[in-house]
Parts: C-alpha cells; sequence; structure tokens
C-alpha cells in the first residue's frame, strides 16, 4: 500500500476509535448491534470460567458481584485451582508467590461444573458464554474454538502473543454472531472515561504526544536462575505449555511468572497494553507507521528471556509521537507529576491513573504572549473499586443481552495488543522500523515479518 492509502486507512479508522469513546457516557450509542438472541433482562447469563489462577480468580470474583450472572462451569490444568481448594496448592509456590496465588473457597450458590480441558467445557451448549483468562499463548485458540462453539466471549488482555492471531480472532468473529470483549480495563474506567471527553473535546489543543512508563523494582534478583525440575502434582504441565515447544518445567515459569518470558508474555504485553491502549484511545489513533526501540537486559542477571529496561517510540501518520517504557530496575516513585500517564498538546497536558486526573495549562514560551487557556482542572475517582475491571465486566455481561458492541471489541483490543508486538519485534531487529497497517507487516524488514507469527506445536492449530 502507498503511504497516502495507509494515511487515508489512519485518518478513518481514527473516526471510529473516537467513536468507541462516546460509549462511555452511553456504550450503545456508536455500538451496531450483533446477531444472535438477545436475553430478557432478568435472564442469568450462564458463564463458563476457563483459567481460574491469579487474574482467572479476580475476574471470578467481579462476575459474581453481579445477579444475573451465573458461575456455571469452571476449567484449569492445576486441580487444586479447579477444585477451589487453597490447602491442596503447592507450597512451594505459596512461599515463592504470596498473594499472587489466590485464595480460592468461593461459595456458589449452584455447584459449577468442574473440566481439565477446556474443549469439553465448550461443548457443554448449555453455556452462553466463556471468560478467558489463561497465559497469553492460549488466548487465540481459546477465543477462536469459543467463537465456533457459538459462546460470547471475554478474553483478558493482552489478545494474543503474536499479530497474525489477533486477526485470525476478528475474522472467526466476523464469520460468527459472537459478541467478544477484550479486558483492557481502563476502558471501563470512569477517570480515564471523563478524560476522553476533555481530551476529544479539545481542553488540551492540538495534542502532540503521549508517554507511558511502567516501573517495577526487581533489583538485584528479577525471578531468580533455577534448573528444571518436575512440576507439582496435578499440574499438567504439558497442556499449560500447548502450542509452544515443549521445554522442561521450571518453578520461575509457572505460575505467573511466564510473564518474563517471551514465549508465553511480555511486560510489554502485560502491563504496557493497558497504558498504550489508554494512550492510543486519548489520541485518537489506530497504529503507527514507525516504530524504534532501545532496551536490553542490562541490570537484572536472572532466567528471564525479556528486557528489564525498553524505550519505544510510535511515529503515527498525524505526526503524533508515542513513547513508552518499561523499567523493571527501578523504583515507580516520580514517573509524573500525578498517574501513570502523560498526554501533551499546545494547550495543555494531562496526567491520569485510574484514581483520577489532572488537566494543567500551558503557558506562554519564548516569543509568545497569550494567557492561559484555563485553570487546572482536578478529577478524584469517587467509584470503588477504581479499577476498570468492574466496569468492563458489567459492560460485557450487558452486550451478551443487548448484542450490542462492547466497551473493547475485538479490532480495537487487537491494535492495542498489536503495539506490544511491534514494540518487541523492534526491540529485536534493532532497526527503525515502517508498519503497514491495512496489510498488517512490515514494509522494509523482512526478519520482523517473521516475527508476526511461529509454528504451533501439534496438534495445536489455529
Amino acid at each position: 500500500m502507498e503511504n497516502q492509502s495507509r494515511r487515508d486507512f489512519l485518518k478513518n479508522a481514527a473516526v471510529v476509535t473516537a467513536g468507541f469513546t462516546a460509549g462511555v457516557a452511553d456504550s450503545n450509542i456508536f455500538a451496531a448491534p450483533a446477531s444472535g438472541s438477545v436475553l430478557g433482562a432478568n435472564d442469568k447469563i450462564r458463564m463458563g470460567f476457563i483459567g481460574v489462577g491469579n487474574r482467572g480468580s479476580e475476574l471470578l470474583g467481579y462476575f459474581m458481584q453481579h445477579p444475573d450472572c451465573e458461575v456455571a462451569a469452571l476449567c484449569d490444568i492445576y486441580d487444586p485451582y479447579l477444585q477451589r481448594d487453597r490447602n491442596k496448592v503447592n507450597q512451594r509456590w505459596i512461599d515463592m508467590l504470596g498473594s499472587k496465588i489466590p485464595q480460592l473457597g468461593e461459595q456458589f450458590p449452584t455447584k459449577p461444573k468442574l473440566f481439565s480441558d477446556f474443549r469439553k467445557l465448550l461443548e457443554d451448549k448449555s453455556i452462553d458464554a466463556v471468560c478467558i483468562a489463561t497465559p497469553d499463548h492460549w488466548h487465540a485458540i481459546q477465543t477462536i474454538e469459543a467463537i465456533r462453539a457459538e459462546k460470547d466471549v471475554y478474553c483478558e488482555k493482552p489478545l494474543s502473543i503474536t499479530l497474525l492471531e489477533g486477526r485470525k480472532m476478528i475474522q472467526a468473529q466476523a464469520a460468527s454472531k459472537q459478541v467478544v470483549a477484550v479486558g483492557i480495563n481502563r476502558r471501563g474506567n470512569i477517570a480515564y472515561q471523563n478524560l476522553i471527553k476533555e481530551v476529544h473535546g479539545g481542553k488540551l489543543g492540538q495534542i502532540i504526544r503521549g508517554r507511558g512508563v511502567y516501573a517495577s523494582n526487581l533489583f538485584p534478583k528479577g525471578i531468580g536462575k533455577m534448573k528444571p525440575e518436575d512440576p507439582p502434582k496435578d499440574f499438567n504441565w504439558d497442556i499449560w505449555l500447548g502450542p509452544r515447544a515443549y521445554r522442561p518445567y521450571q518453578y520461575n515459569i509457572a505460575p505467573y511468572f511466564f510473564r518474563w518470558w517471551n514465549d508465553y508474555s511480555s511486560q510489554l504485553g502485560n502491563w504496557g497494553v493497558h497504558h498504550m491502549d489508554a494512550m492510543r484511545w486519548l489520541m485518537g489513533e489506530t497504529a503507527p507507521l514507525y516504530i524504534s526501540a532501545h532496551g536490553g537486559k542490562y541490570v537484572l542477571d536472572h532466567d528471564a528471556t525479556i528486557n528489564d529496561t525498553d524505550v519505544v517510540t510510535f511515529e503515527f501518520a498525524s505526526k503524533k509521537i508515542m513513547t513508552y517504557e518499561i523499567l523493571e530496575s527501578t523504583s515507580e516513585g516520580g514517573l509524573f507529576p500525578y498517574g501513570e500517564l502523560e498526554i501533551r498538546g499546545t494547550q495543555g497536558m494531562a496526567f491520569v491513573n485510574e484514581a483520577g486526573y489532572r488537566i494543567r495549562p500551558a503557558s506562554a514560551g519564548q516569543f509568545q504572549n497569550w494567557s492561559r487557556p484555563f485553570e487546572e482542572i482536578v478529577f478524584d475517582n469517587q467509584i470503588r473499586p477504581v479499577g476498570g475491571s468492574s466496569g468492563m465486566v458489567r459492560n460485557f455481561l450487558d452486550c451478551v443481552k443487548s448484542r450490542n458492541t462492547p466497551l473493547c471489541p475485538l479490532e480495537e483490543g487487537h491494535r492495542s495488543t498489536s503495539m506490544a508486538h511491534l514494540a518487541n519485534i523492534a526491540l529485536i531487529v534493532k532497526e527503525r522500523l515502517q508498519w503497514d497497517p491495512v496489510n498488517e507487516r512490515f514494509i522494509n524488514n523482512k526478519k520482523a515479518n517473521d516475527l508476526l507469527s511461529y509454528e504451533y506445536r501439534k496438534p495445536w492449530k489455529l
């Protein structure tokens, strides 16, 4: 595609993206109704939960808060998680991970069906929808199979482990009648929802750049150094690996530690997707044209296969710039005057997190003479909990009933997850990459294109 065609695409796509922001006030304004049966207002949605470890248990709790949701089935490859019995969890896991091991022990009004194979859960025609909270490398297979089984899907972020997977998921939904939501939770948060109105209403003037940083001090030991061992009893390591190449089990891979191994996740995918989605949303952008990156394992000497230091720059057709950093060997304090992200424009700047935001006016610089355009705006989130996950879950349940488009549909989730994939690829090839957002291919680097997918281990396939 020629550059002009890509720019036309991005301009049109930005209009669509801006349309989704209106959903913060009324999720039906720009939502195209999906095909399929509409549940009554008093009907209970029978939910199946695939992956009920750390994040899966958190989502299970959010869904259980709603009386129109019935926990109909649970699926996990670790039996103590499936049985919801913390007394049977491997003690070494608890010693290593503490609160990252779920408390378990929930009281269900009706005992859910239990499955160790997600495919068996999907065969159950009495289940209306599923929540997928397995490790990242499983999301695509399970989401596509759920769509084919005519289940609506809430898929935890990041949507995929490769760019190709995300597009395949969108194609599967397009051939179906299913509602699919992506759990990128800033979109369900009132602070971000209100800030969107301010920024898109022109409060900051012409947007120039966005900046985000995730800092987590793992110095000096990181996730440690360990040797292969036998996996814990009742934990199906072969199935956990799924489509990825076989390797022996290590205690600093699963559970939870997989986020530091690039075969299964990354911190750009884990935390970065939340932040880059919010910046892309606030800036009214769809996909970059250019990506450059610096970083490596510069500080931590541990088993992780991802970097401890990343600085990534994205340039859009609109000439806006976004930068994102992962800093895993320094304290999180003092990154911004307030919040977790910064958006700068010609008339002001915004600093935001899920607890609230501050909009500060710009001041005249050299050679200029004008008054401050407004006084500082302060917004503090009074909704508890402040996190957007509860809003995303409620919105998904509403969309299952109405067949409307959720706050974060697949295309939006894919575009934001793609930012993490593009960043990771740029860090590997160490070149400034030119991206074709229509055909989703790199224009100037074959090696980078080779990293858009990988060969699945048999028998798994999309």
